[in-house]
């Protein structure tokens, strides 16, 4: 039996990944560039605000910020429907809504809300922003390789992340890391499937969305700004060295056999399971409010919701969901 997703109130942020099935190695540069296309044509759709992602061979992490639900416009909703629809559709949805408008009547609103609906209740919601994503994907994929079936391991995985203070901050350092982990290139602003290479591009969706970032930390929220402070914020993060990808799982391993913790910058550079396994992640403050709002999603016996995040130093942050394994995989390095 599936369990229920833990979902914030609108304007909360998440962290979501998903993987391929049978984690085989299917996405290249071409079908990264298309699902790259893909994933901001989903966000104009449904309204998410993606801070940053990255796109691998198998898998793909995006940190995303759900907007308040509210009524949509006829100008927005058709600016939307727009984004991932053909015109003869969105024509059609806007004749129908003008010809109610000039109508008129006290029930002018309640027929346009109720046309509406049926695109609408897939905005604002990050389960119906992935479905689209993924569905649209496997139809592309399924159709070039003449195959038939699911493209996509389970469930995605999705936690909620604080919107504000270094929690964020830490996430998308960790999802802009991934390959420069992975080996695939020495600076993250190279590789052009991740949510940092695209702002370095000049990606202007991309430059908003790591603006949003640096906004938790306190910061100007201005690329000219943004460009420096994310930059270092990523190199202190990831402790880049020369000609290294990433520690060696012995390495890993020795350090966590004496006893030592791993630094910030250290843990980021491995695979751990606190930014896809935890539930929620942010200040002791932020998961407690998250537990005591889905209070019925944890066992009776529990009397608390956060739970430090150990073996490295996390500066206070905390998750909703006490790891039993340990939280740097050691056989993974790649995210």
């Amino acid at each position: 039996m599936r369990e229920a997703r833990v979902k914030g109130a609108g304007g909360d942020c998440y962290h979501v990944m998903s993987r391929i099935i049978e984690r085989k190695f299917v996405l290249g540069d071409v079908e990264k560039e298309v699902f790259r296309k893909m994933l901001r044509k989903c966000e104009a759709f449904s309204g998410v605000n993606i801070l940053t992602y990255v796109l691998m061979d198998n898998h793909f992490h995006v940190l995303v910020e759900v907007p308040e639900r509210g009524d949509v416009s006829d100008t927005e909703f058709l600016r939307r429907l727009g984004a991932l629809y053909p015109r003869p559709i969105v024509q059609t949805f806007a004749a129908t809504l003008k010809k109610i408008r000039e109508a008129g009547g006290e029930k002018a609103e309640e027929k346009a809300r109720k046309i509406k609906a049926q695109y609408t209740y897939r905005m604002g919601d990050v389960s119906e922003f992935l479905k689209t994503l993924k569905q649209r994907f496997t139809m592309w994929y399924n159709h070039r390789e003449s195959r038939h079936g699911t493209l996509w391991e389970d469930r995605f995985k999705s936690i909620l992340v604080e919107g504000r203070g270094h929690a964020l901050a830490t996430m998308a350092a960790y999802i802009d890391l991934n390959a420069v982990r992975a080996g695939l290139v020495s600076d993250p602003k190279d590789y052009r499937y991740c949510g940092y290479g695209e702002a370095v591009a000049g990606n202007t969706n991309a430059r908003a969305g790591l603006g949003r970032v640096m906004e938790s930390l306190s910061q100007s929220a201005q690329w000219t700004d943004v460009r420096r402070g994310y930059r270092k914020h990523v190199y202190l993060s990831g402790e880049k060295t020369e000609g290294t990808s990433g520690f060696e799982p012995e390495q890993v391993k020795k350090v966590l056999e004496d006893g030592g913790k791993l630094t910030l910058a250290q843990a980021l550079r491995c695979r751990v399971r606190y930014f896809s396994d935890g539930v929620a992640l942010g200040s002791k403050e932020y998961v407690e409010s998250v537990f005591q709002s889905h209070r019925g999603y944890f066992s009776a016996k529990r009397k608390t919701g956060a739970r430090p995040m150990r073996k490295a130093d996390w500066g206070g942050l905390c998750t909703a969901r006490a790891l039993r394994l340990e939280p740097v995989a050691l056989s993974a390095l790649s995210g």
